[in-house]
C-alpha cells in the first residue's frame, strides 16, 4: 500500500522520551538513584534484570581466549567495548567510531579523485566493450583504477586494564555473559569464600562505558586501573581525583583525540598508582569511560573542536547522576527499541499453544559455544530456541553500533581490534553497508538508519566530484568503497573496484524508509534530493547498446567474479530500481519535468531481466552464465531482493529460483545472509531455513558474530533481515503473512514487525497455520492483505470487536484501515490474547 498520510517527521532525531514511567519503574527496582555514589545493594541490579529479561543470555564459563571469537559486545552507536573478562587482568578493548588514520592531514590524500577528469579513459573502455563485447577486470583497472594513498583505518582506541588480587586458578563458578534483553555484560566468580560481579553497558542517554565491580561481602573490591593505548598516536596521561585523562593526536594525520576514566569507589580508598588509580577495600566501585575525536563529517577538512570539553563534561555528567540511574536510563532507552519485537519458535511438535510472545521455547544451561557447537544435533527445542536469539542478537549489534549522532555501522559495526583491520573496518558500499541496514525498518528499529542517511548525505558533496571527474556527469554517486572522510573515488583492485551504481543503492534506503513510513515531509526534505542526485548521474552516463538500442550502464561489472561488459544485470537493475523510485517520488511531490524525464529514460533501458539458454536469469546481458558457477556473489538477483522488480512475473520468479539453485547454498556469511532473503522472496521458508542453518553452524563464530572470515559484521544484520523475510513481506504492494514459514517453525509468534504502508504485524501460528493476527495501522488508507494458506479468516477491529468485510478473491484481501486502529485476523474464533501479544500495535 502507497501512503497518503504524512506522520509527524522525526527520522533523523531522537523520538520524544514515551518511556518515563517505565526509566522510574527500573531505577526503583534498582536503588534509589538521587545521592551520587549511591550503590545497588548486592543483588538487587542483578534480580531487577533477570525479572525484565525473557530471553536467553550469551554466555561462556571462561574468559575470552580470543577477541575476535569470544568477546562480548557492547555498543552505544558512537562507542563499543568487547568484554573479555579476566580474573587476574581484565582488558576492556574499546573504540570510538570517529578513530581513523587517513584521510586530510595525512600526506597525499586525494579523495580517491583524479586532478583533472579521465572521462577519455572511459570513452575508450566503453568503445572497446562495444566492439570486443568483453574486458579483462585487469585491463579496465589499469585503465581506470587508482593507486589508493592515504585511505585510512579504522582504529582501536585502547584498552581500560583492570588488575586485581584474586588468581585464576583459584576462582571458581566462572560466568561471562551478554544479556541482550537488556544490553548488559556481566562477569562472576567466587574466590577466597567471596562472590564477585562485574556489570557493563555501553549507555547512548549518557555517552558512556560503564563498569561496576560488587561483592557479596564489605571490603572486598580491590583493583588497579589504567588505560594502554597504541603506539601509533602520542599521548599524554594525567592522573588526579580519582580520573585518569588521555589525550594526544595520530601519528598518521593529526587527528585530536581523547578519552578520561573516572573511578567512583564506595568505602575503601583511591588512590593514585603510578599512571593508574587503584582502589583498596572498597564495598563496590564504578568505572566511567568517555572518548572522542575532533572529527567532524564537514567536508573537505573534516575537522571540528577539540574534543576535550565534550569528554570532560560527559564524564562529569554520568558521575553526578550515579550508577543506578545510569543503569536505569540505560536500560530504559534500549528496552524503548529492543522491546518493540519478539519472536518465539516453538519445536517441532511442540504440544498446545507457543509460550507466551518472546520467551524462549527450552531453557538452556549450556555455554553459547557449545550450545553452537551443538546446534542441529536433535535438540529442537535448544536449537529453535538459538535462531531466535540469533534473530534478536543482530537487532542487538544493530542498536548497540547505530544510534542518531554517530556514524553508521562500519564492516565491524563499532568493534576493532586493530590499527590495521581487515577490509579497513570501512564502508563497502557494493553490498556491505545496505545490508547492515536491511533489518532497521522491518524489525522496528527505524531510528538506527539515522546515522546512514547523515553519512550518505555527507557523501554527497564528495561525490558530486566524483560523477564529474570519473563519468563526466551531473549529480553524486561512489564506487566500491568509502571511509570517513569521503573518499569518493576508485581504487585499483581489479575484481573489486568499480561500481558506480553504488550511490543508487544507496538511494533506495531513502525511499524504503518512505514506503514504511509514509512520512512524506521526510521524502520532500531529504530523501528526494538525494534520489534526484543520484538518477541524475544515470541521465548522463547511460548509453545506447549498439546490440539493440536500450540503454546500458557501460562499463559495468557484475561482482566479483567474470568479465567487464556492457549492460550486466546488477547495474540494470540497480539502476531501474533508482529511476522508478524516483519517479514516483517526482510525481508524488509535484516535480513533473523530471518525472517526465525519468519516464523517457525508463522506457528505452534495459532492465536487465532476461531468462537464458538454461532457463536462469541471465548474470550478463550476452548468455554467459556457467551453471556450475558456485561464486558467493548473486548480484544479478538484485530484482529479487533487496529489489522488487521480479516479484509480479512468474517466469522471472522461476528463473531467479533456477539462477539460485545453481548458484548452491555455500558461501560466506554475508552471502548466506542474503541467499536466506533472496529463498524467502520465493516463498521457500524450508531452503531458507537451510542456508540459515548452514550460516549458524559454518559461518558464526562462538560469540555469534558472523565470519567472511574474518569478523564481518553485515552477515548478522542480513540473517536477522532474512528471518524477517520469512515471516512477512510487504515489497509487491501487499501485507503477505507467513509467506515462507519452514516446517521446522511449525508453532511459533511473532510481535512488532513493521510492514510497507506504515502498518505493524503480530502473528501467532500453530501447526504451521496461522492462529491469529494483529495489524495496526499507523495511516488511514488501504490495506491489501494475502493471507496464508488453511483456515477460515476473520477480521475485526479491534476498538469495538466489529466484524469487517474485506474485498476480494481467493487470499488477497483488501480492507479501508483507519489510522491508530488495530485489527484482529483470526482463524476462527477469536483465542485469548496471550500475553504480550498487544505488542504487535506498537
Amino acid at each position: 500500500m502507497m501512503p497518503t498520510t504524512s506522520p509527524k517527521h522525526m527520522p533523523s532525531g531522537e523520538r520524544p522520551d514515551r518511556h518515563t514511567a517505565q526509566r522510574q519503574r527500573l531505577c526503583a527496582a534498582v536503588a534509589v538513584c538521587i545521592f551520587l555514589g549511591s550503590i545497588v545493594p548486592a543483588q538487587a541490579s542483578q534480580q531487577a534484570l533477570e525479572s525484565s529479561s525473557s530471553l536467553p543470555t550469551l554466555w561462556f564459563d571462561r574468559p575470552a581466549q580470543d577477541w575476535e571469537r569470544e568477546s562480548l559486545p557492547i555498543g552505544n552507536g558512537a562507542m563499543g567495548a568487547a568484554v573479555q573478562g579476566g580474573i587476574a587482568v581484565d582488558h576492556l578493548q574499546f573504540n570510538e567510531k570517529t578513530l581513523w588514520t587517513g584521510g586530510p592531514g595525512s600526506e597525499g590524500y586525494d579523495f580517491g579523485l583524479p586532478r583533472e577528469p579521465q572521462t577519455k579513459a572511459l570513452e575508450q573502455v566503453r568503445e572497446t566493450l562495444a566492439r570486443e563485447g568483453a574486458l579483462s577486470p585487469k585491463a579496465v583497472a589499469a585503465e581506470l583504477g587508482r593507486e589508493v594513498t592515504a585511505y585510512g583505518n579504522y582504529q582501536s582506541f585502547g584498552e581500560l586494564l583492570l588488575q586485581f588480587p584474586q588468581k585464576e586458578e583459584e576462582a571458581s563458578d566462572y560466568r561471562r555473559e551478554l544479556d541482550i534483553a537488556n544490553a548488559v555484560a556481566r562477569v562472576s566468580y567466587r574466590s577466597g569464600g567471596t562472590h564477585y560481579t562485574r556489570e557493563y553497558f555501553a549507555s547512548y542517554p549518557d555517552r558512556v562505558i560503564a563498569v561496576h565491580l560488587r561483592a557479596d561481602r564489605k571490603g572486598k573490591i580491590s583493583f588497579k586501573a589504567s588505560l594502554r593505548l597504541p603506539d601509533n598516536r602520542s599521548a599524554e596521561l594525567t592522573t588526579a581525583d580519582g580520573r585518569i585523562t588521555a589525550s594526544g593526536q595520530l601519528h598518521d594525520n593529526g587527528l585530536h583525540y581523547e578519552t578520561q576514566l573516572r573511578v567512583i569507589a564506595e568505602g575503601g580508598k583511591v588512590s593514585r598508582n603510578g599512571n593508574g588509580i587503584s582502589v583498596t577495600g572498597a564495598d563496590s566501585a564504578t568505572l566511567l569511560l568517555a572518548a572522542g575525536t575532533d572529527y567532524a563529517s564537514n567536508y573537505p577538512r573534516y575537522r571540528g573542536p577539540n574534543p576535550h570539553r565534550m569528554v570532560e563534561a560527559g564524564i562529569g555528567r554520568a558521575s553526578r547522576k550515579g550508577y543506578p540511574a545510569l543503569l536505569a536510563d540505560h536500560i530504559a532507552d534500549y528496552r524503548a527499541l529492543f522491546d518493540r519485537v519478539t519472536l518465539n519458535l516453538s519445536p517441532v511438535g511442540a504440544a498446545g499453544r507457543p509460550s507466551a510472545a518472546g520467551r524462549p521455547a527450552a531453557p538452556t544451561d549450556r555455554p553459547i559455544d557449545q550450545w553452537l557447537k551443538n546446534y542441529g544435533s536433535g535438540d529442537q527445542a535448544a536449537d529453535r530456541t538459538l535462531e531466535a536469539l540469533y534473530f534478536q542478537y543482530g537487532r542487538y549489534l544493530l542498536i548497540s553500533s547505530s544510534r542518531n549522532g554517530s556514524l553508521p555501522a562500519n564492516l565491524q559495526g563499532v568493534w576493532n581490534n586493530s590499527a590495521t583491520p581487515p577490509w579497513n573496518a570501512d564502508y563497502h558500499v557494493n553490498i556491505n553497508l545496505q545490508m547492515n541496514y536491511w533489518p532497521a525498518e522491518v524489525t522496528n528499529l527505524a531510528e538506527t538508519i539515522g546515522p546512514l542517511f547523515d553519512f550518505i548525505d555527507s557523501l554527497r558533496e564528495p561525490g558530486e566530484l566524483a560523477a564529474e571527474k570519473l563519468l563526466g556527469a551531473r549529480g553524486w554517486t561512489l564506487f566500491l568503497n568509502t571511509n570517513i572522510w569521503g573518499f569518493s573515488g576508485v581504487i585499483a583492485w581489479p575484481t573489486a573496484f568499480w561500481q558506480p551504481e553504488a550511490g543508487a543503492w544507496l538511494a533506495q534506503h531513502y525511499y524504503e524508509h518512505y514506503l514504511f513510513s509514509g512520512d512524506l515531509d521526510f521524502l520532500r526534505e531529504r530523501a528526494y534530493p538525494t534520489m534526484k542526485g543520484a538518477a541524475q548521474v544515470w541521465l548522463d552516463t547511460l548509453v545506447p547498446d549498439p546490440r539493440d538500442g536500450l540503454l546500458v550502464v557501460s562499463p559495468s561489472y557484475s561482482p566479483e567474479h567474470g568479465d567487464f561488459t556492457a549492460g550486466a544485470a546488477m547495474s540494470q537493475q540497480i539502476v531501474f530500481d533508482l529511476l522508478s523510485n524516483t519517479r514516483d517520488a517526482a510525481e508524488l511531490l509535484g516535480d513533473t519535468a523530471f518525472a517526465r524525464q525519468l519516464d523517457d529514460t525508463l522506457e528505452k533501458l534495459d532492465p536487465g531481466l532476461r531468462i537464458g539458454s538454461w532457463g536462469q536469469l541471465q548474470e550478463w546481458k550476452a548468455d554467459l552464465d556457467d551453471p556450475e558457477n558456485h561464486h558467493r556473489h548473486v548480484s544479478h538477483l538484485f530484482a529479487l531482493y533487496p529489489g522488487d522488480q521480479i516479484a509480479p512475473t512468474p517466469e522471472l520468479v522461476k528463473a531467479a529460483r533456477t539462477s539460485l539453485e545453481a548458484r548452491g547454498d555455500a558461501g560466506t556469511g554475508w552471502s548466506r545472509a542474503w541467499k536466506v532473503a533472496l529463498w524467502a522472496r520465493l516463498a521457500d521458508g524450508d531452503r531458507a531455513h537451510r542456508i540459515l542453518a548452514a550460516q549458524l553452524s559454518e559461518s558464526t563464530l562462538p560469540n555469534l558474530w558472523s565470519t567472511h572470515p574474518p569478523f564481518q559484521i553485515d552477515g548478522n544484520f542480513g540473517a536477522t533481515a532474512g528471518v524477517a523475510e520469512m515471516l512477512l513481506q510487504s515489497h509487491a504492494g501487499e501485507i503477505h503473512l507467513l509467506p515462507a514459514l519452514p516446517q521446522i517453525w511449525r508453532n511459533g509468534s511473532v510481535t512488532g514487525l513493521r510492514a510497507r504502508g506504515d502498518a505493524t504485524v503480530g502473528m501467532h501460528w500453530r501447526d504451521g497455520k496461522l492462529l491469529h493476527a494483529r495489524i495496526h495501522s499507523g495511516r488511514s488508507g488501504e490495506i491489501r492483505l494475502r493471507l496464508p494458506a488453511g483456515g477460515k479468516f476473520i477480521l475485526r477491529r479491534e476498538t469495538d470487536n466489529k466484524i469487517l468485510s474485506p474485498q476480494g478473491e481467493g487470499k488477497l484481501k483488501t480492507f479501508t484501515a483507519q489510522a491508530g486502529e488495530t485489527y484482529l485476523l483470526e482463524n476462527g474464533k477469536i483465542p485469548q490474547q496471550p500475553a504480550g501479544s498487544k505488542a504487535a500495535g506498537r
